[in-house]
């Protein structure tokens, strides 16, 4: 019986790990297309509206290293509930008809769930044979993205016909599937793992982190309090750079920042920071522009419904990429991957600033745009996971992620600054020529994300094996070789005096 349960456990392991993933990025996702409506429901401004994805994506950065920690140590199944439990509590709480600040407290908890989709990727790499982790834990990154695409047209049409507590009760609903499957299919972690978590540490990165997001999203603070805005910023860079040395000094640091300093891992993170901003700027260039009224010269005025339609292929093309990555990975290094990735992002924004003038050319940039992150998502793991011990898959992922949610925000942000500064006064909408302007940011940030890439193929140490990066235990470097040869000569004499010691022996019996 307990062998049929493992089978069964088994079975529901990969679509649980892609599933949890695809929901609690959706579900963290359904303030963006809800902005309008929330304001409308709770008799609110549309700056306090805003927070109900600002919050989410606030407290999904500050828990997902904490999370990253917590499931590379022995309690990840524990870790993994918990937060499931939570994210649907959160979840009731946007449904239940409640004050507005009940619906930010539970549009924080759900966010808390955006930490989960590390580990997912522990799970994968623990629990499943190497060739099949690689193309779970490809897919899982991009699920983690294509998440919003997914949830976008469902919460439209949800909030047309039922109103926005219809929308947010999708997420109650699937989160509680989410917390179900994973109580069916997440099997223990391995023994010998340590899970002690750097208290201190974890507070001070969450203050900073929250200082870096906060004025990312809340643009209008630079503009009418720069003197609050530049001391945020510098308290914000003192705490991480508090946080930085605390965490070389410790001896179970929340984040290994020694291994993040390796070049493999330094460089993905960068070209993820600078990538994650381009992306995320086109993303919303796109539905901003798609949903302007036809009274501002362009634009199509279309629905929350419709516009979140213009999102299916960003979704379809994005998954499409994911499962043609690992195969590509087989014949091209990850980092060369990246590079590509990045040059495709990159022409999405060329077809948006050169042919936007009818919805078709909209569908095909935003197809591009998918392609492009599908496959920059699914090779980043490879990258870093070629370097990282399995106890420790987590942990390195979950800064990858928290990099990627400060990218968002500053391609978030920079798009709103651009988009406000071609806005004339006494108009509501920005010139045209804004939107051009920002695509050519986004252009000059994926030209940066390319030359990272390729300065990191070419960086790339004979330490790192490259059929190995997805999968893999970290291979050795020069130093480990070196080890190894030591060892073995010194095995050699080993050998050597015991053959001659039996030889006197055998000398003496006679």
């Amino acid at each position: 019986m307990s062998t049929a349960r493992e089978h069964s456990e088994a079975r529901l392991l990969v679509p649980s790990l892609m599933f949890i993933a695809l929901v609690v990025a959706a579900v963290a996702s359904l303030g963006t297309p809800l902005i309008t409506s929330v304001a409308t429901t709770f008799h609110v401004s549309l700056d306090s509206a805003q927070w109900t994805l600002t919050i989410a994506l606030l407290s999904g950065a500050v828990a997902t290293p904490v999370l990253g920690r917590l499931g590379a140590g022995p309690h990840r199944r524990a870790t993994i509930l918990a937060t499931l439990a939570v994210v649907v509590a959160g979840s009731a709480l946007t449904v239940l008809p409640l004050p507005f600040a009940w619906l930010l407290v539970g549009r924080a908890a759900q966010g808390v769930g955006l930490g989960l989709t590390a580990l997912m990727m522990g799970v994968a790499r623990d629990h499943l044979p190497e060739g099949r982790s690689a193309a779970t834990i490809a897919l899982i990154s991009v699920v983690s993205i294509i998440g919003a695409g997914v949830g976008y047209p469902l919460a439209g049409l949800l909030t047309e016909f039922g109103g926005v507590r219809a929308a947010y009760g999708l997420g109650l609903f699937v989160t509680a599937i989410a917390f179900l499957a994973a109580w069916r299919s997440m099997p223990v972690a391995p023994e010998g793992r340590s899970a002690h978590v750097d208290v201190g540490g974890a507070l001070v990165l969450a203050g900073g982190l929250f200082l870096v997001l906060f004025l990312a999203s809340e643009t209008s603070l630079w503009g009418h309090h720069l003197a609050v805005a530049v001391v945020l910023a510098i308290v914000a860079v003192l705490l991480l750079c508090v946080w930085t040395a605390s965490e070389l000094r410790s001896k179970t640091p929340l984040v290994d920042v020694r291994a993040v300093r390796h070049p493999a891992v330094a460089g993905a993170n960068i070209a993820m920071f600078v990538g994650g901003i381009g992306m995320y700027l086109l993303l919303t260039l796109i539905t901003r522009y798609a949903q302007t009224p036809h009274s501002a010269g362009y634009g199509f005025g279309l629905t929350t419904l419709v516009a979140g339609l213009v999102l299916v292929p960003f979704s379809v093309l994005g998954f499409v990429a994911g499962k043609l990555t690992p195969r590509v990975r087989e014949r091209i290094d990850a980092p060369l991957l990246l590079a590509g990735s990045a040059v495709v992002v990159g022409g999405g924004f060329v077809l948006f600033a050169a042919a936007r003038s009818n919805l078709a050319e909209l569908f095909v940039a935003m197809g591009v745009l998918g392609f492009g992150v599908g496959s920059f998502s699914a090779a980043m793991p490879g990258v870093i996971l070629a370097v990282t011990p399995k106890s420790e898959t987590s942990s390195a992922m979950s800064f990858n992620y928290v990099v990627r949610s400060v990218g968002y925000s500053l391609g978030s942000a920079i798009g709103g600054l651009v988009l406000a500064d071609g806005t004339d006064t006494g108009h509501i909408f920005p010139n045209d020529g804004a939107y051009t302007t920002a695509a050519l940011v986004g252009v000059a940030a994926m030209a940066i994300t390319t030359m990272t890439s390729l300065a990191l193929a070419r960086q790339r140490s004979p330490e790192t094996n490259p059929t190995a990066a997805p999968t893999g235990a970290p291979s050795q470097g020069r130093a480990g070789r070196v080890d190894d040869r030591l060892a073995g000569r010194a095995a050699a004499r080993t050998r050597t005096k015991r053959s001659r010691q039996v030889g006197t022996s055998r000398t003496s019996t006679t």
